[in-house]
């Protein structure tokens, strides 16, 4: 039996996720749909069979015909479509950032323990990339022994208009924040952030590229390099060091050719390309999970932490120094990971 998914939010990311419910996984149905742009949501609609367009994503969380949601519009928003969720007692998968603010995560938090089960699943696909999952089996199987430092690189090609300068930590970084985060299951105790010469590419008032330097509680050390004008191609990149040796992605998820002595490679267009089939993965992961009646994968406790490692971040290249991280005292309910 197929649950019923509603979907707020039909921007790119929204459209994809429709296309995955419907042509890709298994196990659900897109029932509902609804954007702040209406007319777009209901083109989407008509091109779904049996789907429901809502004037608001209040009266989507409401229907009865929905069995659970999908969050994928403006992350401002996120809190009030959260909370409407928790409240209906309906499971909901909300893109990053699960809010924009410490307060408003706090809040959903708050609402979520005291319903007294996990609700909400948060959308950082790359706990769910072969290549990272593959990182993070020889981190934890202790294959380099105690790991030390990590490196990290987040390279966009370009950004659109609608880009800030702090989009380059809470937007772009904030996926390295949280690999980093599961990685070494510890939370991220200072950030320090650290600003070489600017890019000729780089909008007026941005600072790119930034080094983004994470400490972890037991003092390994990750350095992310975020650039939003590579230009080249999206270029993700990782490496592990341990004291007895060291784990890396591979350069991309095509393969290297090597003939007439030279050799190349495909670099991703974008990060659709890169991450098309941790997305896939990640969805049908929550839907099975609601189909068996709870949820899996990054909690509102990783969302909330993620959110105020990237206000630290922002913090600490405003003032230059070391910014600590101070986290809520974390709630039972997230101590163990389903």
């Amino acid at each position: 039996m197929s649950i019923n998914v509603g979907v707020i939010g039909v921007g790119a990311i929204g459209q994809g996720h429709i296309r995955r419910l419907s042509h890709v996984l298994s196990g659900a149905r897109v029932g509902a749909v609804t954007d702040v742009d209406l007319d777009r949501a209901g083109e989407v609609a008509r091109d779904l069979p049996g789907t429901v367009l809502h004037p608001t994503g209040a009266a989507l969380v409401a229907d009865p015909g929905v069995d659970a949601v999908v969050v994928t519009s403006w992350g401002p928003t996120h809190e009030e479509y959260v909370l409407a969720c928790i409240a209906a007692g309906k499971q909901v998968f909300c893109e990053k950032p699960l809010a924009p603010t410490r307060e408003a995560c706090e809040r959903i938090v708050e609402a979520e323990t005291a319903a007294g089960r996990r609700l909400v699943m948060v959308g950082f696909m790359r706990r769910f990339d072969a290549q990272y999952r593959a990182m993070k089996d020889v981190v934890t199987g202790g294959e380099i022994g105690l790991p030390l430092l990590m490196h990290a690189a987040h390279r966009n090609p370009s950004v659109p208009d609608f880009f800030t300068s702090d989009m380059i930590i809470n937007d772009s970084a904030v996926h390295d924040i949280d690999v980093a985060r599961w990685l070494f299951d510890e939370e991220i105790a200072a950030v320090t952030v650290l600003t070489p010469r600017t890019s000729r590419k780089a909008k007026a008032g941005f600072h790119d590229p930034l080094l983004v330097l994470l400490e972890t509680g037991s003092g390994v050390l990750v350095d992310v390099e975020a650039s939003v004008n590579a230009g080249f191609g999206y270029d993700i990149r990782g490496e592990v060091v341990g004291e007895d040796g060291t784990v890396e992605l591979s350069e991309s998820a095509g393969v290297v050719v090597k003939r007439a002595g030279a050799y190349s490679g495909r670099v991703p267009a974008d990060w659709r390309e890169r991450f098309v089939r941790a997305f896939d993965a990640e969805l049908q992961a929550w839907v099975d999970a609601v189909a068996a009646g709870g949820t899996t994968g990054p909690s509102a406790w990783d969302g909330y932490a993620a959110t105020v490692v990237c206000e630290t971040g922002l913090a600490a290249l405003r003032s230059g120094a070391r910014e600590p991280v101070v986290l809520r005292e974390r709630p039972d309910l997230y101590e163990v990971a389903p």
